[in-house]
């Protein structure tokens, strides 16, 4: 089997759902400016019958690759394609979140007469409405695809698991994620008009970055200077940005410190615990990401404890019955942002990065 034999399988696909959700914006798109600025709730309930036919005919589509997607991986792959089928309407005319189709495409109907009220012109308002309707058009036939794709793998025994394949441009959380394994079982995390896909294994290696091939030969991320485009290594993409998308996708302070060689999955977990608190007698910009115990902030300001008093910690539960103390992280975990406002001088400032444990 040829590693870029799936991988031309697996963009084929992507390209396949893309082009579904597509032909349904643009339904959605020539709907939406029907709708009467005078009677928007009246006209959109009139219209309402046929954008939901629009969004669940594309919903019905992308669901119906999935079984096509598995069984030509798995062939690729001369593994055994049997397996229970995919009902593919199943996964049509509900929103992802479990609620009805109608009621979702009616949140850009209520978002339409907010921006009215708040002061927005009449067409700026319906711009943001149309964008919303969009975005969430776009959203749910991606995940139809994606849930159809989930639910044909864990009917077919000889798929472990699934590699998670981001397509550029992408988010900076979904980038720390381009190639990392789960079992079959574990879900899809995404984001509205999240574009990454699934790519089935019937090996797992756990973040091992060895795909499906049983081989260190192959991964679905692209390293420097070869594969497909599409597959990408966290690195590799962000070098290939320019400065300004860099900043863009990471924010400055974030940018410039995967610059300076810092972990860019510290840096963008960093981000989701950030808030401001007091600290070394000023208000500072800190995270609570890797500050629990099992975080990896956490573990560095424990060894570098241990190693300046001379005391041992307690790395669990037993070990705290047996009386050896339980470390206590009374210090923040300040933010990249913060960092370079602080830091004197560049030798400083990657000081403070490796001793807040974004760089090694």
């Amino acid at each position: 089997m040829i590693a870029s034999d799936v991988k031309e399988i697996a963009l084929v696909t992507y390209g396949r759902q893309q082009a579904i959700a597509r032909r349904a914006a643009a339904r959605v798109r020539t709907l939406w400016r029907q709708i009467d600025r005078g009677d928007i709730s009246g006209s959109w309930e009139d219209l309402a019958p046929q954008l939901v036919t629009a969004v669940t005919e594309a919903q019905t589509k992308a669901a119906a690759l999935a079984d096509p997607y598995l069984d030509d991986v798995l062939a690729a792959e001369g593994a055994d394609a049997a397996g229970a089928r995919l009902v593919p309407g199943a996964l049509a005319g509900i929103a992802s979140d479990g609620r009805p189709l109608i009621s979702l495409l009616y949140q850009p109907v209520i978002d339409w007469k907010v921006r009215l009220a708040a002061g927005q012109s009449p067409d700026d308002a319906f711009r943001g409405s149309l964008a919303s309707a969009l975005r969430i058009t776009g959203t749910q036939v991606a995940d139809a695809g994606r849930g159809a794709t989930g639910a044909a793998m864990a009917g077919r025994r000889t798929i472990q698991g699934y590699v998670r394949v981001v397509q550029p441009p992408a988010c900076g959380r979904c980038i720390i994620l381009a190639g990392k394994e789960y079992g079959w079982n574990r879900g899809f995390q995404r984001h509205p008009r999240c574009d990454c896909i699934h790519l089935p294994t019937t090996l797992i290696a756990r973040n091992q970055h060895r795909g499906r091939l049983g081989s260190d030969s192959f991964t679905p991320t692209t390293r420097p200077g070869g594969g497909a485009a599409g597959f990408l290594d966290p690195r590799a993409y962000f070098g290939s940005l320019s400065r300004a998308e860099q900043n863009r996708v990471f924010g400055e302070a974030g940018a410039r410190a995967i610059r300076e060689g810092a972990d860019m999955a510290q840096i963008v977990n960093a981000r989701r615990g950030m808030q401001t608190m007091t600290a070394y007698g000023r208000r500072v910009l800190a995270t609570t990401e890797g500050a629990t115990r099992r975080g990896a902030f956490y573990r560095l300001e424990r060894a570098r404890t241990e190693a300046r008093t001379g005391t041992r910690f307690a790395r669990d539960r037993i070990e705290a019955r047996r009386g050896l103390p339980r470390f206590e992280l009374r210090t923040p975990r300040l933010m990249p942002d913060e960092i370079y406002r602080l830091a004197q001088s560049r030798d400083e400032a990657v000081r403070m990065l490796r001793r807040f444990g974004y760089l090694q």
